[in-house]
């Protein structure tokens, strides 16, 4: 009897030193771990979301111009709603621009290779600088359009049309950037 008491006092011991172990050494560890790839995850998606907002938001101000001033089609309230959704429109792209930059080193760096890290911080510095150029309204769309779907694709396309399109997608990136980089920055 007194074995048996013996071994079961061992056992409820050992189960509550390895219970106080898990609970003040490693569950913190794990919460924290959780926490910090939820985080990277939450990040890799907004910037995910981002890119998309740029793409939508540069097709509608493709397809939503302003007629001339002198369009006899237009009444002035209606040309104040298209000026109006194309300033909301703008500031979409402003706004997610200006994240994709200030969050790089979060979404970009939990990335395992530093082709893709540099692919994704030059693309959001170029798209930044964009948006703050001087460039007419209709350069800026189009070339918004030409850094962001390559991009969007290696991110985020499925495998097969990463894999297709990879030279492709970063051809048309370093073309892009060498556009943007070569052309004067006036209207």
């Amino acid at each position: 009897m007194p074995n048996t008491l013996w071994t079961l006092l061992v056992a409820a011991v050992t189960a509550v030193v390895t219970a106080l172990a898990v609970g003040l050494f490693i569950t913190p560890r794990m919460e924290a771990r959780k926490k910090r790839l939820g985080e990277v995850h939450t990040a890799r998606d907004t910037f995910g979301a981002n890119m998309l907002r740029i793409i939508s938001a540069c097709s509608l101000l493709q397809r939503f111009e302003l007629p001339p001033a002198d369009d006899p089609d237009w009444t002035p309230v209606m040309r104040e709603r298209v000026a109006g959704e194309r300033s909301r429109w703008w500031q979409q792209l402003d706004d997610a621009t200006m994240w994709l930059l200030d969050n790089a080193a979060t979404y970009a760096g939990s990335w395992p290779n530093s082709r893709i890290i540099r692919f994704a911080i030059d693309y959001a510095g170029h798209a930044r600088a964009v948006v703050l150029s001087e460039r007419e309204e209709a350069t800026k769309v189009e070339l918004l359009i030409a850094l962001t779907v390559p991009v969007q694709r290696q991110f985020f396309g499925w495998p097969w049309s990463r894999v297709r399109h990879v030279v492709a997608d970063h051809r048309t990136f370093a073309e892009t950037i060498a556009l943007i980089s070569g052309e004067p920055n006036t209207p």
